[in-house]
């Protein structure tokens, strides 16, 4: 039996039926206040989502702090993460978060062996 996802007690149909104030009410503090002082960039990336939905086509942002909206599930975002652009499908567990968590700015540090004479142990190795 498949499990049905809520959020806050309501699916995602019910979700993408509120209007974005209703849907603030459901957040965290910190997202809630994010959309009630959403700036022109952020207006404008959810005009582009919805004109970029009908067409199926993925909307490529350097919007990192824009709060997951119900209308964007199942939508593929391109999000900049300082140098390139990192691309995810929308789920709907991603949502009240921000879509810079899912685009990480920095990478894992793999260091390889230590060079010559950069360990205390290895000061007295010979050069050749």
């Amino acid at each position: 039996m498949a499990r049905i996802y809520t959020f806050r007690g309501k699916t995602i149909e019910e979700l993408q039926k509120l209007d974005m104030n209703e849907f603030a009410k459901m957040l965290e503090s910190r997202q809630r206040r994010a959309i009630r002082r959403m700036g022109v960039d952020y207006k404008d990336l959810i005009k582009k989502a919805e004109k970029y939905k009908a067409k199926g086509k993925t909307v490529k942002t350097h919007i990192r702090e824009a709060v997951i909206l119900p209308s964007w599930v199942g939508m593929n975002f391109a999000v900049h993460n300082g140098k390139e652009f990192k691309e995810m499908k929308i789920e709907q567990e991603m949502l009240g978060h921000r879509l810079g968590e899912f685009s990480f700015s920095t990478k894992r540090v793999l260091h390889s062996a230590p060079g010559i004479r950069a360990t205390r142990g290895s000061k007295f190795l010979a050069v050749k």
